[in-house]
C-alpha cells in the first residue's frame, strides 16, 4: 500500500490577493519546503508544531471540506513536492472537482513537467537580483516555460526602488518571447519617496501587457 506522505504548513481560504485573480476566493495549500532564500519573502512555510502530514486520502477529505472552487498550491516551492502531487492529482483531481492554481518560483522545470497535466494555472516569479538580493538568470527560466505554456501562465515580478533598468529590459525580452502577461507587484512596504507608477510606465512603453498589481489582502488587512 502506498503510504507517501506531504508535509503541511497551512490550509486556509481567503482571497486570492495578488495577480489577475484577484479577489477570487482560493484554498491555500502551504507546502514547507523552498530551495530560494529572497529578501523579501514575508512567509513562514518552514515546518512547526502547527504543520501536519498528510497521506493522499487524507490530504483529499481535507481539500474537499473547503468551499473554495480553487485551490492555490503556494509555499515555500511547491513543486519541490512534485511526485506526491503529481499522484495526488493524478487520482483526485476530478473528484476534488476544483482548478488547480500554482503559485511558483519557476526554477523547477522538471517538477512541473510531472505536473502540468493537472494544472489549470500558473503564476511564476522572476526574480531579481534588485529585489531579491540573488543572481538569478532568466535563462534558467526557459526550460520552465517551455513547459508552462501549455496551460494558462503569467509572470509575476516583485520591485523596489532599486530596479534597474537592465533588469526591466531584460525582463520584457522574455515576456515577449513566451506572449506572457506581466504582473508588477511593489515590494511591501512601499517606501515614501517611492512611486511604483513610473516603473510600472517603463515597462509599458515596452510591452503593454503588463499590469500594476499590489498585494490587496495586506491592503485588506487578511490572510
Amino acid at each position: 500500500m502506498d503510504n507517501k506522505k506531504i508535509k503541511i504548513k497551512e490550509i486556509f481560504t481567503s482571497i486570492q490577493g495578488e495577480g489577475p485573480y484577484i479577489g477570487e476566493k482560493h484554498l491555500f495549500v502551504r507546502t514547507t519546503k523552498c530551495n530560494l532564500n529572497c529578501s523579501y519573502c514575508d512567509t513562514d512555510f518552514r515546518c512547526d508544531e502547527n504543520s501536519k502530514e498528510y497521506n493522499y486520502e487524507e490530504f483529499f477529505e481535507e481539500l474537499k471540506s473547503h468551499d473554495a472552487n480553487v485551490v492555490s498550491f503556494t509555499g515555500g516551492e511547491p513543486l519541490l513536492e512534485a511526485d506526491f502531487l503529481c499522484e495526488f492529482l493524478k487520482r483526485y483531481k476530478n473528484r476534488l472537482n476544483k482548478k488547480i492554481y500554482l503559485e511558483t518560483n519557476g526554477t523547477h522545470p522538471e517538477g512541473l513537467e510531472k505536473i502540468i497535466d493537472y494544472v489549470d494555472i500558473i503564476a511564476a516569479d522572476i526574480k531579481l537580483k534588485s529585489a531579491t538580493g540573488q543572481d538569478f538568470s532568466l535563462i534558467t527560466f526557459d526550460d520552465f516555460m517551455l513547459v508552462a505554456q501549455k496551460k494558462e501562465v503569467f509572470a509575476k515580478i516583485i520591485f523596489d526602488e532599486n530596479i534597474l533598468d537592465e533588469e526591466i529590459e531584460q525582463s520584457v525580452s522574455f515576456a515577449k518571447k513566451y506572449g506572457i502577461l506581466l504582473v508588477l507587484q511593489p515590494k511591501m512596504p512601499i517606501s515614501k519617496d517611492f512611486y511604483p507608477y513610473e516603473i510600472f510606465e517603463k515597462f509599458y512603453k515596452k510591452y503593454k501587457n503588463t499590469r500594476l498589481i499590489a498585494q490587496m489582502h495586506k491592503f485588506l488587512d487578511i490572510r
